[in-house]
């Protein structure tokens, strides 16, 4: 597979899609209950954050949350109405609480992603994984542990093309390849996807929303395609942890042990500050 981004046309794409808008507020979606403390988090429990930057780093006992069953409170599965076509993709969740996303795009690779779903159960959290469909068909395996982990896995089409570039069946050929190797692998398609490049356009939106799909970015992009350093990694994620916030890492697309090893440091620091690492959920 290819490796995932490009230096200066990845940037220019960047800009491309932020240009779609702000954060979207979405009103269907919200924390699924599986992820939320059986506690609400008090303000003794969590420093106030500072103006820039992420919370305090505080240890402490580990919350109730972490020691229960991932998927012990997952509501059963079902196919909610599709979803409207929208006009910028979701980048931010507001209603969540104090809590954050963690999404990983382009695997699964079965050299890194065994190592990050390894850290994830050991935290007792879930995170969304966008699976191309080149790599998902090849490791079904490892598309059922991410749901038998209770993972959300979504759709980040076949083989990364510029999406913008394609024709409309080209289009629907990449979103719908891949949901129906992740349906035979898991027995459901997904409901969200991403756009590789975070390159959308209109044809996009309404060929995802066709197959049920809802379209979903990213807040902080921790830029680890970039292979900058475990630390930068690190601190590029803690520095932009907010609540309601999407944080964009890769499991696949080239090397990404430097993935992996952040990963390890910095989930345990935003569990200790407070943080819940939830999935959405589609009401």
């Amino acid at each position: 597979m290819r490796s995932d981004h490009t230096g200066t046309g990845r940037r220019t794409l960047l800009r491309a899609a932020l240009g779609l808008g702000a954060a979207t507020v979405v009103h269907l979606i919200a924390a699924d209950p599986a992820s939320t403390p059986s506690r609400p988090v008090r303000a003794a429990d969590t420093p106030p954050a500072a103006a820039a930057g992420p919370p305090g780093h505080v240890r402490g006992r580990p919350a109730p949350y972490r020691l229960e069953p991932m998927t012990a409170n997952t509501p059963p599965r079902f196919a909610p109405a599709r979803p409207p076509v929208r006009v910028r993709p979701i980048e931010h969740l507001p209603g969540i609480g104090h809590s954050m996303v963690l999404s990983f795009d382009d695997g699964p690779d079965p050299l890194y992603t065994p190592d990050i779903l390894a850290t994830l159960r050991e935290h007792r959290v879930r995170a969304m994984f966008f699976v191309c469909g080149e790599m998902a068909d090849g490791n079904p395996d490892l598309l059922r542990e991410m749901a038998d982990d209770g993972h959300v896995v979504g759709n980040h089409s076949w083989s990364h093309p510029l999406i913008p570039k394609l024709s409309r069946p080209a289009i629907r050929d990449e979103l719908g390849r891949t949901s129906e190797v992740v349906d035979r692998a898991l027995g459901a398609p997904p409901l969200w996807y991403r756009a590789p490049y975070g390159a959308w356009n209109r044809n996009s939106f309404e060929i995802g929303a066709e197959l049920g799909m809802e379209p979903m970015a990213w807040t902080v992009d921790t830029l680890d395609w970039k292979t900058p350093g475990t630390g930068t990694i690190v601190r590029r994620v803690l520095d932009g942890a907010a609540p309601g916030v999407v944080v964009l890492s890769h499991d696949a697309g080239g090397d990404r042990s430097q993935s992996v090893a952040a990963l390890r440091r910095y989930l345990p620091r935003l569990l200790d500050s407070g943080y819940r690492i939830t999935v959405p959920r589609r009401l």
